[in-house]
This record gives structure tokens, sequence and C-alpha cells, in this order.
């Protein structure tokens, strides 16, 4: 991400200056002849509307009635990939790209064709068209699996994506979990690793791997010798070809994805999510950007973000729905820049870990005063036409200031969506001003699709993330061991409407304890109602765990407020029932330790640094400062640290593939530093 994140202003000649300055005399004419706004600042007290049961719904709804759909062609997945191949007049659909070298698209009849005959070589093999039926896709982003996905639809069948990093036992318990007999796979490694648990007699129901990536024949008779059939996909498709088959086309009420969340504790919980609550949200969206922008068969998306992950998942949806196109990153993260550069995406979908890093790369470029107080302006100015409804990138600023850091991104971005985590509103304020694009904000889980809140278009406010989408109703509900209560506008959010899923596979135990009688779910998540209307998230309960003395603890928002810390990259609040104080493990930013450090006279390599007692003081200083500066309570501030070389990654097991930290796991990985922590405290 590196040459995608880098935005440094290059040094400042003295004729250089010269044309700052004049262009500031050119500034004041410019702006005073600046464009209309694309819509009025709303009055946000008109966004949401109280209802029944203490409910909150969108402004936009006509009545109580829900969205389920947007447009009359499109009420299930398959419907809408079909009304995208008409608006599109079978434009191109599906993109990809190898280092170097253009995008090659797929049309959106070349995705539908090889949809069915991948969908008919299924049913030639025994497969049912039935919303009972699971197929497993086991790959990184790439068109064949939206081929892959499209196939099941066209059929009736389910798709269950399969997480990369999930791990050995956890696929294991999906594929007998979800009973999933066939597995499509892009890379022979991964078949190797679904081998390998067949060898064991650990997924007795497995019985056919489809491989997009060429394979040899040492791996079909590793398949043979444990009762498992490997074909390519190529040949699946030729076989279906052969026996076509009629689509079944589902139902808006059948199932359409079981989307495994990864956890933090326990085994993985399927969210069964049908038609209905996919493309409701989707529409949802629609609806809401229809003001400002409206969705067309010209935009385009990157899909980098994991498909098994309903945000992308939800992004894509409302891009099939116009005949826009979706393209694909190459697989290396670290390539993004490029793909972005090539793609030029309309449409981006982000999680707020990268804004930070593009936050945090412009102004470390800024590191002389002038050029920081040039930075500011430049931000003040462009910040004050987003207050008055003005989004554009052709102001004075975007050529002196924010051109690089928009090129970088492709040029074109009309629309940025974030979620999946907590956005710091001084960096969401920063983005809209440079970006020059709408930037919104969403909340929302698996188990409501994706999102169930949106930020209102024309809102420029930061710190909460929007008002109920038009698919769905809030509400907040007491939680007295917090002392939060409904009556105060705060609790915890539920949510009811078209995107709330129907459970969890074969888990009525917890759906229960998500879903309650009257069809609400309960997020774990603690709201409060501003008085625009809008919600903000302030706590957590799902998290939440008391200490000796009885105090309750959020550690995610502790652990929010500390992340701020300049040198702290990763942060871990620790406590438990049986001691009286928190700790906590950092992992210090590599980039940023070295000069922090050097202030305090201490110097070497980011190992030793960690072993430092002056660098844990001050940096435990910093976040204490912060901790204060943000109203945490002193049990609620941590006692001690444990600085950390590693950042904590999927790879080694301490995030999720959503990048939520696995607190079980990192609580039992760090055990030792934790006890020799609280051993010094007493």
């Amino acid at each position: 991400m590196e040459a995608l994140l880098s935005f440094l202003f290059s040094p400042l000649s003295t004729s250089s200056l010269v044309c700052v300055f004049a262009v500031f005399g050119a500034a004041l004419v410019f702006l005073n002849t600046r464009p209309k706004p694309i819509r009025p600042p709303l009055d946000l007290n008109q966004q949401t509307i109280g209802i029944r049961d203490g409910a909150r719904r969108s402004a936009l709804m006509k009545d109580d009635t829900l969205v389920s759909y947007h447009y009359d062609d499109g009420r299930t997945l398959y419907e809408v990939f079909q009304r995208g191949r008409q608006m599109s007049g079978n434009g191109p659909c599906l993109g990809w790209r190898t280092s170097g070298k253009p995008y090659q698209w797929l049309k959106y009849k070349q995705v539908s064709d090889r949809a069915e005959h991948l969908g008919s070589g299924l049913l030639h093999r025994g497969l049912k068209a039935q919303p009972d039926q699971f197929i497993g896709i086991f790959a990184q982003n790439r068109p064949e699996w939206i081929i892959s996905e499209l196939a099941c639809y066209t059929y009736s069948m389910v798709a269950v994506p399969l997480y990369d990093t999930l791990g050995p036992e956890a696929l294991v318990y999906i594929i007998n979990r979800a009973d999933i007999s066939v597995v499509v796979c892009d890379k022979p490694a991964k078949a190797e690793t679904l081998l390998a648990n067949c060898e064991k007699s650990l997924t007795p129901v497995l019985k056919l791997i489809v491989l997009m990536d060429s394979f040899d024949a040492a791996l079909v008779e590793r398949g043979t010798q444990c009762g498992v059939d490997v074909l390519s996909l190529a040949d699946l498709e030729t076989l279906g070809k052969d026996n076509l088959q009629k689509p079944v086309p589902p139902t808006p009420s059948d199932l359409s994805i079981v989307c495994f969340t990864s956890g933090t504790t326990g085994d993985p919980k399927g969210a069964m999510l049908t038609h209905e609550n996919v493309v409701s949200d989707a529409a949802a969206v629609i609806k809401l950007l229809e003001p400002v922008y409206k969705p067309n068969p010209e935009d385009v998306t990157i899909s980098f973000l994991p498909l098994a992950h309903m945000f992308e998942r939800v992004v894509q949806t409302v891009i099939y729905h116009v005949g826009g196109r979706v393209g694909f990153f190459q697989g290396d993260i670290r390539l993004l820049p490029d793909d972005m550069k090539t793609l030029r995406p309309t449409i981006f979908p982000v999680v707020p870990r990268l804004l930070n890093r593009v936050y945090d790369k412009v102004h470390s470029g800024a590191q002389t005063p002038f050029k920081k107080w040039l930075l500011n302006f430049a931000v003040e100015r462009k910040f004050a036409e987003v207050k008055q409804g003005i989004i554009r990138n052709d102001s004075i600023w975007d050529r002196l200031i924010f051109h690089k850091v928009q090129k970088s991104l492709g040029g074109r971005v009309q629309i940025m969506v974030t979620g999946a985590a907590p956005i710091s509103p001084s960096v969401l304020t920063f983005l809209r001003a440079c970006l020059g694009c709408q930037i919104f904000e969403a909340y929302g889980q698996t188990e409501c699709t994706a999102g169930c809140t949106f930020a209102v278009p024309g809102d420029w406010t930061s710190g909460h993330v929007g008002a109920p989408i038009p698919c769905n109703v809030v509400k907040l509900v007491d939680v007295e061991e917090m002392n939060y209560f409904a009556s105060n506008g705060e609790g915890e959010v539920c949510v009811k409407g078209k995107n709330v899923f129907v459970g969890y596979l074969k888990d009525p135990e917890r759906t229960a304890e998500a879903l309650d009688s009257d069809g609400w779910l309960h997020t774990g998540d603690i709201g409060k109602w501003l008085p625009s209307g809008v919600l903000k998230i302030i706590d957590r309960k799902k998290n939440i765990f008391k200490l000796a003395q009885g105090e309750y603890i959020a550690p995610e928002k502790i652990e929010n407020v500390y992340v701020r810390s300049g040198p702290v990259a990763q942060v871990f609040v620790h406590g438990d029932s049986l001691q009286s104080c928190l700790v906590g493990v950092v992992v210090p930013d590599p980039e940023v330790l070295p000069g922090f450090a050097e202030k305090l006279g201490a110097r070497g390599s980011l190992q030793e640094l960690c072993k430092s007692q002056e660098v844990k003081k001050a940096i435990l200083a910093d976040l204490l400062q912060l901790g204060r500066e943000a109203g945490l309570k002193s049990f609620e501030q941590v006692k001690d640290l444990h600085l950390h070389p590693e950042q904590f990654t999927i790879e080694n097991g301490l995030l999720t593939p959503t990048l939520k930290a696995k607190r079980a796991d990192l609580a039992k990985y760090f055990q030792p530093q934790i006890d020799h922590l609280y051993a010094q405290l007493q």
C-alpha cells in the first residue's frame, strides 16, 4: 500500500513560494465563483422519525413499509444480475489483469452463460436445484468467484464462502455443518488442504473439488485415494454446456448465502441470508445515494476486500443492479496502487485502516511549518465548500495540494464507503476535504447483511454512523448493568427489517441469543441517538467484563482511544474479574517509533526499542493522556504495558479475516507477559 498511500510534498523552491502566494490572490476570486452545491446542507432533524416500539426509520420511507427491492425486475440476486445485463447492453462486467497489462473484461452475457454451464455441470453431477444445496467457494477475489456464486443463484442453490485464513479446523467445521459436498477452489494448495482433511476422514461429506487454476495428475490421484473427485472448472463448465439445463431461479425468501462469521471466540457461526436480505440492503444504499449520485452503467468498482465479507458483496450488488463493472485486484495488496491507477474506479469501498494510513502519509509529508500551514489552510478552504454541499476535485487547492493523492486513487472516484470499524472524525473530515468525492460511513454487521445505518447525503458532520437505512428500523434497548437506558437515548442497538438474517445454520441456541421473539436483531453494540437524529456507537456489550471491584469494562472502547497515539499501531487491553486493574499489549508503529524514541535519547532496532523502559513509560504516558482527554475513568486506564514488535495479523491467528481482534487468542498468546505485568503491579 505504500505507493497508494505516499502523498509527499516535494520541496518548495523560491520560485515555487512566489507562485504559491500568487495563487492566494487568484484563490479569492476563484472562491467567489465556486460552483453551486450539488444539494443544500440538510436539516438532519428531519432525517429520522420515531415510530412504534420506540424505533426510528429513514425519512426516505413514505410510510412504515420497508424497502425490499429498488427495481421491480430485480427482487433476487439472480434477477439483479440479469437486469444489469440488460442495463449495460451486454457491456463489460468482470475484469482482471496481470502486472503491467490493461484490464481484460468478460461481458455480462459471457458471465451469465458460464454460470449456467457451471450450474448445469453441478446438476449433472447429482446436485439439486434447491435452496438447501450448499456449494463452498474457497478462493481469493477473481471473476471465477462471481461465476461460481451466480451458478448457485441460477439454480436456487446456496453459496458458502470459505475464508482463505479460517484454518483447517474451521474449514472442517463449516464443511460438515453445511453438508458441503462440492467446494470450488482457486489454487491447488487449497485443494491439498481440503484433501488432507479428507484423508483423515474429517470431512466425509466432501465428494468433489473444482479447481479454477491448472493442476497435475498427482492431485487427481490423491483425491481418488480418499473418495474425492478433482475436476477443473473448465471441464465442469464443458460438461454443463453439453448437458445444459434451464435455470431454476430462486424466490426472494430463498437462502442465497451462508456467511460464516469468523468470530473472536468459539466455532464460526453461519449467518443465513436470503435473496431479499441482500437485495434490500443494496436497494437501500441506491435509494440513499440517489439525491446526490445515481449509480449507472459507467460505474466501476475495484474488488479487493474479501468477497466472503458482506460489505463487499453489497457493494457489488449495487454495481450489478445498474450494469456497472467490477475490476479485481491482482491478488497482491502491494500492487493495489497500480490496479487503482489502471482501473480508475468511480466507487471505492474501503476500510478505515487504509484511510488512516492515507491521512498519516499526507500529514507526514508536511514537515516544515509553512507546509503544515499550507496544508491546513487548504483543508479549511475545501471543507468550507463541503459544508456548503460543494464536492469537487477541480479547485485551486486540488490542483496545488491534493491532486497527487486523488490521482493515486485513479482520479475518478465519486463515492467512497467506509465501514467494518470506527473511523476518527478528524480523519474523515480531512479526507472529505482532500479527496474531492462523497465519503459515507456505514454501520452494521453480517447478521443484518452489511449495513443498517448510513451517513445521510449532505451531512458533512462526523463522529456518528448516520441514520437508519430504508430497509430497516433501529431502536435502542436498556443495558442496565452498564447504566445505559433507552429513555436517555442510549442502549443496545437493535435492528428489524428486510435485511435481518433468518438465523444461524443449525444453531438455534445462538440464533435465539441474536434474534428475539419479535424479530429484533440484538447487535451487542451500544448506541446513542444524537439530537440530529443520527446514531453514534459509544460502547460494546459483547466483550464487556468485570474487574475485581465489580466495574464493567468495554475494552474496545478503550482501544479505540489508545490507538490514536502516534507511536501505537495496535493495542490490546486486557483485564478479568480476578484483577483490580487493566494492562495492555502495544505493537508500536515501526515508522514512527524510531523518531519517537530518539527524542527520549533511545536508539536501536524495533526489538531493542520495545525492551526499553524509557520508551514504554513514554508511550504509557501518552496513552493515559489520551484516555483523560477522552473522558476515560481511572479504572478504564491501563496500569502497565508490554511492547511487542510484531503486528497482530490474520496469518498469525490474532486477527479475524475482517481484521477484528481475536480476544481469546490474544489473551492466550500473551498470557506469560500478562502474568508478568500483574506480578509487577502487586
